[in-house]
C-alpha cells in the first residue's frame, strides 16, 4: 500500500485508522466493525499504522469543525523564529502575537498540535496493544508492526518534549473516559521511554520497503533519530556513535542540485530520512477537509496548504493569503555566492510563480510583502503546476521533508564539535554542504561552532527546525532582545488540557 495514496477513514469514539487502498481493503459496515473484528490482518495492521502518520499530516491540517484550525503548526514552528513575520497587513492576529513572542496557553496553535501529537501516539499504542490479540500476523510481521508503531510513538513522544518540556508520557491504552488524564513526566522518564522506543525500531524495522511502501519509516530513520534525540540529550557519545554508523553506512546521499531536494517530482528521495506524506490529487479538495478529525473525513484530501498560506497577497495574482514571509534578518545571513536564495524565497528582480488553477509567472512586485520578500522553497517554477496542485489550487500535494540528511550530517558535526570527537569529519561535514551550495570550503582555523549554527540556519531555512535549535543552543535572548522570557524554552500546554486533567497536569511556569 503506497502511503502516498492511503486516505484515512475514523470508526467509532476510538478512532480506529484503516488504510483505502481502493480493492485491497473490505470495509465492513461501520456499527459492525470493532476493535475484535478488525485487529486480523496484515492489511488492517498497516491501515492502522497509517492512521498514526496520518496524525503527521494534520499538523498541517486546516478545519472549523474541531479547534479551527488554520495553519497552526506554520505560527510555532516558522512565524515564531527569527527567519519568518507575520505580514502585517494580511495575517492573523495570533499569528502576530506569535511572532512577537506573546505565547497564552488558550492560543489555539498549541492545542491543536497537542492534540494531534496525542492522537498519533493513541494510534500507535492500539497497534501495540492488538498485535498480541488473535490475528493473522506471522512472527515476523509483529516485528515489523511493532518497531514501526515505535518508531511513531517515539517520534510523536520527541516532539511533544520539544515543544512542552515535560509534557505525559503515553506507553498503553487507558480504558475508561475519567482515567484518561495523565501528569507530566520528567525529561528522564521521557528521554528514556523516547530512546527506548527507537533503539526497538532499528532492531525491528526494514532497512528498505518495496515500492509500494514508499514513505514507510526505516531502520535508518530510527537510527538517525537515535543521533538526534541524543543531541538533545547531549549524550555526545551516543550521538557520535549513531551518526557515523548512518553517514558511513547507511542508504543516504545529498541530492546535488539544492532546488530538487524540495521538487514535487523528487519525493523521498536520496536525503530524505523521514518525510510526511500527502496524497492526491483525489476527492473534492476541499481546503478546509486537510485532517482525519473532520466529519467530513471520507474525502479528506490530507494535502497542505503551503501554498495558499504563504505565496504572496496584497494584489499578487492567485488569490492566495500571504500570510507569513521570510525576514530581513534571514536574507542578510546568507554568504555572497550562495545558491540557496534563489531557491528559498523571492526578491525584487526574481520571476514569480503561483497557481490557481492558472499558473501565472510574472515579475515579483516586492510591495506584495511587508519583508519584500516571500517563500519560495517548495513552491517555485518547479512546483507551481497542475501535477502538484488541486484545480483550484488550494491544496499542494508535495511530501514535507521533516529530516533530510543534510540535518543530519550538520548534527553529526555539532555533536563531534561539543562531544570532544573528530573535528576534520566534523569540518567535512559542514562543508559538504557548503559545497552543494556553491561555497568554498571554511577558511583554515574556522569558528566551527558558528559555522556550523550558520550553515544550520541557511540550509534549513523556512523548514520546522530553526525555533528548537535557538531553545537548545540557549541564545534566546541574543536573537530576540528585549522580546525574549526565559519561560520561552517551552510552549504552554493548552488551558484546556490542564482543565481537563483537573490539575494532574502542570502548565508550565511563566505562563
Amino acid at each position: 500500500m503506497n502511503m502516498k495514496k492511503t486516505s484515512i477513514i475514523l470508526i467509532s469514539m476510538f478512532a480506529i485508522g484503516l488504510s483505502s487502498c481502493s480493492n485491497q481493503l473490505d470495509l465492513q459496515p461501520l456499527d459492525r466493525l470493532t476493535t475484535d473484528t478488525f485487529y486480523k490482518t496484515r492489511a488492517d495492521f498497516d491501515g492502522a499504522v497509517f492512521a498514526s502518520y496520518s496524525s503527521i499530516q494534520d499538523f498541517y491540517g486546516t478545519s472549523t469543525e474541531t479547534l479551527g484550525e488554520f495553519g497552526e503548526f506554520w505560527k510555532i514552528s516558522l512565524t515564531i523564529s527569527d527567519d519568518v513575520a507575520a505580514d502585517t497587513n494580511q495575517s492573523d492576529q495570533i499569528s502576530q502575537d506569535i511572532d512577537a513572542l506573546l505565547l497564552r496557553s488558550s492560543d489555539v496553535p498549541f492545542a491543536a498540535v497537542y492534540t494531534q501529537i496525542y492522537e498519533g501516539i493513541y494510534r500507535a499504542n492500539l497497534v501495540l496493544k492488538n498485535l498480541d490479540g488473535e490475528n493473522d500476523l506471522t512472527a515476523a510481521d509483529k516485528t515489523e508492526l511493532s518497531a514501526e508503531a515505535k518508531f511513531l510513538r517515539a517520534w510523536f513522544h520527541f516532539q511533544a518534549m520539544k515543544m512542552f518540556g515535560t509534557p505525559p508520557l503515553a506507553l498503553e491504552i487507558v480504558e475508561g473516559i475519567n482515567n484518561q488524564a495523565k501528569p507530566n513526566a520528567t525529561q528522564d522518564e521521557l528521554y528514556a521511554a523516547i530512546l527506548a522506543d527507537f533503539t526497538d525500531a532499528a532492531a525491528g524495522l526494514p532497512a528498505s520497503w518495496d515500492s509500494s511502501n514508499t514513505g514507510r519509516v526505516t531502520s535508518w530513520a530510527a537510527k538517525s533519530y537515535l543521533g538526534k534525540v541524543n543531541v538533545w540529550k547531549k549524550d555526545w557519545a551516543a550521538a557520535i556513535a549513531a551518526f557515523q554508523d548512518v553517514v558511513d553506512n547507511g542508504p543516504y546521499s545529498l541530492v546535488p542540485d539544492y532546488e530538487e531536494v524540495f521538487a514535487y517530482n523528487n519525493e523521498n528521495n536520496s536525503e530524505s530520512i523521514f518525510e510526511i506524506q500527502y496524497g492526491g490529487p483525489f476527492s473534492d479538495d476541499n481546503l478546509w477537509v486537510f485532517d482525519d478529525t473532520h466529519s467530513e473525513d471520507f474525502k479528506a484530501s490530507q494535502g497542505t496548504g503551503r501554498g495558499w498560506f504563504w505565496d504572496a497577497s496584497n494584489g499578487a495574482p492567485g488569490g492566495k493569503l500571504g500570510f507569513w514571509v521570510p525576514t530581513q534578518n534571514l536574507v542578510d545571513t546568507f554568504e555572497p555566492g550562495d545558491v540557496r536564495p534563489q531557491t528559498i524565497f523571492y526578491q525584487g528582480g526574481d520571476t514569480y510563480y503561483s497557481f490557481d488553477g492558472t499558473r501565472y509567472e510574472l515579475p515579483y512586485d516586492v510591495t506584495w510583502s511587508t519583508t519584500s520578500f516571500t517563500l519560495k522553497k517548495y513552491r517555485g517554477s518547479i512546483n507551481a503546476v497542475t501535477g502538484n496542485s488541486s484545480p483550484n489550487g488550494q491544496a499542494d500535494y508535495n511530501n514535507e521533508r521533516w529530516f533530510r540528511f543534510a540535518e543530519l550530517k550538520l548534527l553529526y558535526a555539532e555533536a563531534l564539535i561539543e562531544g570532544g570527537g573528530d573535528l576534520a569529519i566534523a569540518e567535512q561535514q559542514i562543508n559538504d554542504i557548503r559545497n552543494r551550495a556553491g561555497l568554498p570550503n571554511l577558511l583554515t582555523g574556522a569558528d566551527l561552532t558558528q559555522a556550523m549554527r550558520q550553515e544550520k540556519r541557511v540550509e534549513l531555512a523556512l523548514e520546522p527546525h530553526r525555533w528548537f535549535d535557538i531553545v537548545r543552543w540557549g541564545i534566546g535572548s541574543q536573537v530576540f532582545g528585549a522580546a525574549w522570557n526565559d519561560k520561552d524554552v517551552v510552549f504552554p500546554f493548552p488551558l484546556s488540557e490542564i482543565d481537563r486533567s483537573g490539575g494532574l497536569l502542570k502548565q508550565n511556569e511563566g505562563y
